[in-house]
């Protein structure tokens, strides 16, 4: 079928209409950067094209060449064929407005902390230009240690991940930013390697999927590092350390932010005496929650 589009197709505005029909059929999952067929066509059509991103219209017309029919349907057979999430078919993934370089040794980006830490953490935090030091846990491709780095000009970052796979994708990223003098990359299984450091802000999106999710991930999902997303039973393992030590490691003050998501009531009940705050996100209410250094309180 792909090779008989490549044959007949000779418009992005027949391949469009070829790759929705043909990611519907397919029953392809998504989340990785887009959320529907079209959405994601058209983003693998341009990619593959090297049209801009964001001009689909102008160029649906064209006329392309065989070598360019050829690229797409080899990236789209894969696509439908092997269930890759495209950003690994394209190398890069966008969050917020910001380009990443990504492939499977790091989570694809989409943390609901990607839009707090741009604003700040506003209005949880009372002076934001007053951050000097900051961590990311769990950093992966480093995306959120870059955003960190780029909302609070004044701090260092630390980036802290337990695989070296992981750390050497957040290497490039950090590198295509500028970024080498203000974010540190470290090997890390959380808190164990930083010693006595304390930060004014930590932020975190650690593995959180409960067994029970785990062992019914499309196809799409588990092209990720499993070691990235499973989290014990409940999905709590890592959160619960985080929790534990994280008093520790903040400066009087200091703000935690941590996602979750969708395991708050597990978590409330796990923490009774914690009074977590949820801030209302757009797509993602429940899913992360803020708490200062002084309101994590563990009685067990």
């Amino acid at each position: 079928m792909f090779d008989a589009a490549a044959r007949e197709f000779s418009t992005p505005r027949d391949w469009l209409r070829f790759a929705v029909s043909r990611f519907n059929e397919a029953g392809l999952a998504y989340g990785h950067g887009s959320v529907n067929a079209y959405d994601e066509a058209a983003y693998l059509i341009l990619h593959t094209l090297r049209l801009p991103l964001d001009q689909l219209e102008p160029f649906l017309d064209a006329h392309l060449l065989p070598e360019e029919t050829a690229r797409l349907a080899k990236i789209l057979r894969r696509r439908v064929e092997q269930r890759i999430p495209a950003a690994y078919l394209t190398g890069e993934a966008w969050l917020q407005g910001y380009r990443f370089r990504v492939d499977e040794r790091v989570i694809v980006p989409r943390s609901f902390l990607a839009p707090m830490i741009l604003a700040q953490f506003e209005p949880w935090l009372d002076a934001p230009e007053q951050i000097t030091t900051a961590l990311d846990l769990c950093t992966g491709s480093g995306c959120l240690a870059i955003l960190t780095a780029l909302a609070f000009p004044a701090a260092k970052v630390d980036a802290v991940d337990l695989s070296p796979d992981a750390l050497a994708v957040a290497h490039d990223n950090v590198g295509d930013y500028g970024l080498n003098d203000r974010v540190r990359l470290l090997q890390s299984d959380l808190f164990s390697q930083l010693n006595s450091q304390k930060y004014d802000l930590i932020v975190a999106n650690p593995p959180y999927v409960n067994a029970e999710s785990m062992a019914i991930l499309p196809p799409e999902y588990r092209h990720e590092p499993g070691m990235a997303l499973g989290s014990g039973d409940d999905g709590l393992a890592a959160t619960r350390i985080i929790l534990r030590e994280a008093p520790k490691h903040l400066n009087p003050g200091g703000l935690l932010a941590v996602e979750i998501g969708h395991n708050r009531e597990a978590l409330e009940i796990a923490f009774p005496d914690i009074e977590f705050t949820w801030p209302v996100l757009e797509g993602g209410e429940d899913t992360l929650f803020l708490v200062h250094r002084e309101g994590i309180i563990i009685t067990d």
